[in-house]
């Protein structure tokens, strides 16, 4: 079964002067307040469109990592995974940064790696961001 998950935004001013707030509708987990220094420059306690992004590819990830490695017969006990994105003003995401430690009995160093580079470019966000270069750090704890 297919499902939709909702966000939406209300932006109020000009880009460089204006900030807006994104209301998780789905989840109804709140809202967060974003703007273009928060996006370009210092967060300032505010978010952006890229740690958003950051925030879905770290779960993402993470998901389709833990279903690899118990399909294999290694269910990890801890994964930790940060991802990095990059913004450039003027020419946009430049790159995606993955780095996961995790904790898994039963693996080498070499296919927990391996594993890893297969959840990167099979878990739907990766594939949805086909456009961006993803890079992969990835150790056992």
């Amino acid at each position: 079964m297919a499902t939709t998950r909702s966000a939406h935004t209300v932006w109020e001013g000009n880009l460089l002067e204006g900030s807006g707030t994104v209301t998780f509708d789905s989840s109804g987990i709140g809202e967060q307040a974003v703007s273009w220094p928060s996006r370009a420059e210092q967060a300032n306690g505010k978010t952006s469109p890229e740690e958003l992004i950051a925030a879905a590819h770290s779960s993402c990830f993470s998901m389709a990592f833990s279903n690899g490695l118990a399909k294999a017969g290694t269910p990890p006990t801890r994964l930790v995974t940060s991802a990095d994105v990059t913004f450039q003003p003027g020419t946009g995401i430049t790159g995606i940064h993955l780095t996961v430690e995790g904790t898994v009995d039963g693996i080498d160093e070499a296919a927990f790696t391996a594993a890893a580079e297969d959840a990167k470019k099979n878990c739907p966000v990766s594939q949805a961001l086909t456009g961006t270069t993803i890079t992969l750090t990835a150790k056992l704890a």
